[in-house]
């Protein structure tokens, strides 16, 4: 009996210790899975936040990106496409193999194996053929156009506008693109903005606890995202325009969605226009500049401070061609362009020459000694 009920006992105590040890490991599990979803759920976490924090690089950095210049000489000066040669490349190779074989064929049988070479030779030739008739007509297309574009064909600007993605991601962001060609050198461009609703109107951040604290956007603050986003898809069409096409100066003018305050009604409102000779862009550091505080080096319309006060965009009169003023040197006879040589020379000089207590206290042009 003794020995019956020690080996019960000895039972029971191997049945209770496998069942501490299933215990033991459901417990291990169950902290593995609590881990488990913690870190899913710190990861989805960091997700959102980085997927957010994009969203902002995105609509503030669209100023730095901009296309390759095009090179429309090289595309002027190109010659055509070799046509295809008509080869008989598998007719060759079925006549050789003929000639050095050792297995005796009959006549017909070789005439039908050269003349299948020949079908495949005749099929590659047809392809290649193809092929040559889309390149030469993309060839010709192109090299007509870059003729055009460089003797300033207005028709050519618009074309090449078309046809080239330059504009396309601006177009990708919610904007809508107008050219107007006003001479060779001198296009304007209204570029109708729809990135109100573009801007997130709530913020998010990653809390201590790895959650993601959802908060409303600050007014001031979306403004501020909104305002660098118009004035950067501005400099960005000043870039895209002066990479694609061969004009020395733009007018850009940006429109959004408002409120007409003279009707009361819905309207496509301009709040920002602006003139960026080719020489000022190219000159700019568009990595570290602001958006808004870049156009301080340039003519334009629509005070980006003022209207981040209000929380509003003002609406302006855009800039026109008679606004500014363009000096091209192939419209001066000599005698004209050596006056406007010496003007530049003594204007550059006196921006140099640092002021007198008594050149300080003479009246200049214009104004009245007292």
């Amino acid at each position: 009996m003794s020995s019956f009920g020690g080996e019960i006992r000895r039972l029971e105590a191997a049945q209770r210790r496998v069942e501490r040890e299933a215990k033991m490991r459901q417990s291990d599990l169950d902290r593995r899975l609590k881990e488990q979803a913690k870190l899913s759920s710190l990861e989805q976490a960091r997700l959102e936040v980085e997927a957010y924090e994009n969203v902002l690089e995105v609509l503030l950095s669209i100023h730095k990106d901009q296309h390759p210049a095009t090179d429309w000489h090289k595309f002027a000066s190109s010659i055509p496409p070799h046509p295809p040669p008509r080869l008989a490349r598998h007719e060759l190779a079925q006549f050789l193999k003929y000639s050095i074989s050792e297995v005796i064929q009959s006549q017909e049988e070789r005439d039908m194996g050269l003349e299948t070479a020949r079908q495949n030779d005749e099929r590659e030739y047809e392809m290649a053929r193809s092929n040559y008739a889309g390149e030469f007509a993309h060839w010709e297309r192109l090299h007509s156009l870059a003729k055009r574009v460089l003797t300033g064909e207005a028709r050519a600007y618009t074309q090449a506008i078309s046809e080239f993605p330059n504009l396309s991601e601006l177009s990708n962001l919610g904007s809508s693109i107008h050219l107007t060609v006003h001479d060779p050198k001198l296009v304007e461009s209204v570029l109708k903005v729809n990135g109100r609703d573009r801007i997130p109107s709530e913020t998010k951040s990653l809390t201590a606890g790895g959650k993601v604290a959802i908060r409303p956007m600050p007014k001031a603050r979306f403004h501020e995202i909104y305002q660098d986003y118009v004035c950067g898809c501005v400099l960005r069409l000043a870039r895209e325009i002066f990479a694609l096409l061969p004009v020395e100066s733009v007018i850009l003018t940006a429109t959004v969605d408002g409120i007409d305050s003279r009707t009361g009604h819905a309207a496509e409102l301009p709040v920002l226009s602006m003139a960026a000779p080719r020489a000022l862009i190219e000159q700019l550091d568009f990595e570290r500049l602001s958006p808004s505080d870049a156009l301080e080096n340039f003519l334009h319309r629509g005070d980006v401070r003022a209207s981040r006060k209000s929380d509003a965009f003002v609406q302006i009169v855009p800039l026109t061609p008679d606004d500014i003023s363009i000096i091209r040197p192939e419209t001066l006879d000599a005698i004209s362009l050596l006056n406007q040589l010496r003007l530049f020379s003594a204007e550059f000089d006196a921006k140099l020459k640092p002021k007198t207590p008594e050149a300080m206290t003479q009246p200049t042009n214009g104004d009245l000694p007292l």
